[in-house]
């Protein structure tokens, strides 16, 4: 029996790139929600308002992208979705 491990590597590499770049996305989300609170934060301090929208926005894209790879890797593997 003759492994192709080219093959083997190929998916370990795309797999792990995957994975790095769903975590780099979550993360940026999480850091959106921080960005919030601390326009929240700021807004109580100095009575202005304002300044969470970009990490609102931030926030819901990268968790959206986050999402959709669950997503799409959920159709990959059941059968009934193809």
């Amino acid at each position: 029996m003759h492994l192709d491990w080219t093959a083997l590597g190929e998916v370990a590499a795309v797999s792990t790139g995957v994975t790095v770049a769903v975590v780099v996305a979550f993360a940026l989300g999480v850091l959106g929600l921080a960005r919030v609170e601390a326009a929240r934060e700021g807004a109580a301090d100095t009575g202005s308002s304002g300044g969470g929208a970009l990490g609102i926005t931030q926030a819901g894209l990268c968790f959206l992208a986050c999402a959709a790879v669950v997503a799409y890797g959920i159709y990959l593997i059941v059968p009934q979705f193809h």
